[in-house]
């Protein structure tokens, strides 16, 4: 099987699992489109699961439309399957702006995981409500979000499922107790997406970033999937190759100009 594929059906997979949390998610043409209720152009997104065809060009208007009363920015992601002359030339024609290309990566968990010992360092599953709170504030201060969208990620996190059978599982590592950096894992058939990880300002450079990423991958392995997939920020680059990820291709970002 081609990895490409995988890596985008999982982030596909993800953002229709996310726009259900909160019934936001639609489709209109070739695009699909979910909203977060942050206020945050990175999640809240749109995407296209194939090259775009003319008619999407009044599509990609009515999507603009729809965000902007709703207050919210977004970006559009394009990846490898959606990318088209056509594709180009209608963003163009919507005043899209080209914002990054961001490394799509992926891990083969088969391989063997060296042996770690972080001290002072213990990673949990997030199991109630309580600990939900915790991974609440350190992943808000660890992406450094502006203050005034803390209302809005707390109803974010809010739809979260706690539940065995849910396809996510939070992570949250404790450094000397003090809770400091955290995960998110999406389970897909046969692939897991792992989102969310951030660590403390103060607390970076200690290989806790690692730490959680490895053993957010242990547990995916131990829930049957065979590959881990991520897209990378990057400061996360040298982390998640440490961990076992290879770049096997990038995903386009773009934004209105208006926004």
């Amino acid at each position: 099987m081609s990895i490409i594929p995988i890596i985008e059906n999982t982030f596909f997979a993800n953002g229709r699992y996310w726009g259900g949390l909160n019934s936001s998610l639609y489709r209109m043409g070739s695009f699909r489109a979910m909203k977060t209720g942050i206020e945050s152009a990175d999640l809240n997104m749109v995407w296209n699961e194939q090259p775009l065809i003319q008619d999407d060009l009044r599509f990609i208007e009515d999507i603009k439309i729809n965000f902007q009363k709703s207050g919210l920015p977004f970006w559009c992601w394009v990846f490898p399957r959606g990318r088209s002359q056509v594709t180009s030339d209608i963003l163009q024609a919507a005043e899209f702006t080209f914002i990054d290309s961001i490394p799509c990566m992926l891990a083969d968990l088969s391989r063997p995981e060296p042996d770690t010992n972080n001290h002072g360092l213990r990673i949990v599953q997030v199991q109630n409500e309580e600990t939900l709170g915790l991974w609440e504030k350190v992943s808000f201060a660890g992406f450094d979000f502006p203050p005034e969208t803390q209302h809005q990620y707390h109803h974010f996190v809010g739809t979260f499922n706690l539940t065995t059978g849910s396809p996510q599982k939070f992570f949250l590592a404790y450094f000397n107790e003090q809770p400091v950096a955290t995960s998110l894992l999406f389970l897909h058939e046969n692939t897991a997406g792992i989102y969310f990880v951030t660590t403390l300002a103060e607390f970076r450079q200690k290989g806790i970033g690692l730490a959680i990423t490895r053993s957010t991958m242990r547990a995916a392995r131990q829930a049957g999937a065979q590959y881990a997939t991520l897209q990378s920020s990057p400061d996360g680059l040298h982390v998640y190759r440490q961990a076992g990820f290879q770049e096997y291709c990038r995903v386009e970002v773009y934004g209105p100009c208006d926004a």
